[in-house]
């Protein structure tokens, strides 16, 4: 599987201010190769999700984006606290958001499960006191 494109991002925990900034530039790097309006928007929802995930909940992170001819992967990798119940994570409006992103209008609890909706393959990783990886593919054909 031949590698088009391969870039990394890091994120920074608590950096609210520039929250979306990877997200962006990811998009407007697949608009430019040509992904499709639906794949570009499912991709685009996960990754924000993703994102903001890493900044309100880990120490700090690592958005890696791969691009073959066949699909569109991200991976976002931390150093944090974990998730010690992944199951109830993933459960539509659960939140451990702290006061902070709640006030600026995070942690709706809505991350993982529009990851998980909007992705062709989904999987999540995480040990408590380690951090959480997620890795999320989206099919560019049929």
């Amino acid at each position: 599987m031949a590698v088009l494109l391969e870039k990394d991002f890091p994120v920074e925990a608590a950096a609210y201010a520039t929250a979306g900034e990877a997200s962006t530039t990811i998009k407007r790097t697949l608009k430019q190769l040509g992904v499709s309006a639906d794949v570009l928007r499912r991709v685009s929802v996960a990754c924000y999700e993703v994102e903001l995930n890493l900044v309100i909940h880990s120490d700090g992170g690592t958005l890696k984006l791969l691009v073959t001819p066949e699909k569109v992967t991200l991976i976002s990798s931390d150093v944090g606290p974990g998730i010690p119940d992944i199951e109830k994570a993933m459960t539509e409006g659960f939140s451990t958001a702290n006061a902070e992103a709640r006030t600026l209008g995070f942690g709706a609890g809505m991350g993982l499960p529009n990851m998980k909706r909007n992705a062709t393959e989904f999987d999540i990783q995480s040990e408590v006191g380690k951090g959480t990886r997620i890795t999320m593919s989206f099919a560019l054909k049929g």
